[in-house]
């Protein structure tokens, strides 16, 4: 098997691994992150699959990159679609099929909020150590920044901001459970710190492995 084929195995495994990690946040019920948040709350109340609505809310990231990068846009990154679609039929099994049971203690939830975003931090590092296809809100949140002179972090900050407030917006009006919580705060403080470690752990597993296409 060639160097090109394993990396993306790697990458739909890593996509497959970050669809676990994401299913248990949402098991748990302590709320979850900010974009996960919105998706949960929209899927309350038009009554759909969270990961259904996952995959519909990062599709439109994909369309939003492509009108925002038009030429600029590396069609590898179409890879996207796929890959959300994957993403989403991860945590629709592992929720609805596999996670039939319910939570009724606070501090057990808190417990498997943390590892599961400990898992989620690990297949995400993957996917960034790889660089070869991006999670389809980091693209846009990207795609903007060509069109806009706001960095990065300031766009992909402001999107959690925006995504906080129709989850606030939408659970006030329609009286649909609360996908923020403790877990949303936890995440903040947590996830940035984890993933900085895993990809320094994997950097030089991947490289050793010639998986790696820069230094």
């Amino acid at each position: 098997m060639n160097v090109k084929s394993k990396r993306y195995i790697l990458i739909v495994l890593a996509f497959m691994i970050v669809g676990t990690g994401c299913a248990f946040t949402l098991k748990s019920g302590i709320g979850v992150g900010a974009w996960d948040a919105m998706a949960k709350s929209v899927s309350d109340l038009i009554g759909i699959e969270v990961g259904t609505m996952g995959m519909i809310f990062n599709c439109t990231c994909v369309v939003g990159q492509i009108i925002i990068l038009r030429k600029k846009f590396r069609w590898i990154q179409l890879l996207q679609i796929p890959l959300s679609v994957l993403l989403g039929m991860v945590i629709n099994f592992v929720f609805y099929e596999l996670l039939i049971f319910e939570f009724q203690s606070f501090a057990g939830g808190i417990i498997m909020y943390i590892i599961a975003s400990t898992v989620c931090a690990f297949g995400v590092s993957i996917v960034m150590l790889l660089d070869e296809v991006t999670f389809a809100l980091e693209g846009f949140c990207m795609a903007l920044t060509d069109i806009i002179p706001v960095k990065f972090h300031v766009v992909r900050q402001a999107a959690d901001v925006i995504s906080v407030l129709i989850v606030v917006i939408l659970t006030l009006i329609f009286n649909i459970s609360w996908s923020i919580g403790i877990g949303t705060i936890l995440g903040m403080l947590t996830f940035g710190p984890t993933l900085g470690i895993f990809m320094k752990i994997f950097k030089p597993i991947l490289k050793k492995q010639g998986l790696l296409t820069y230094e």
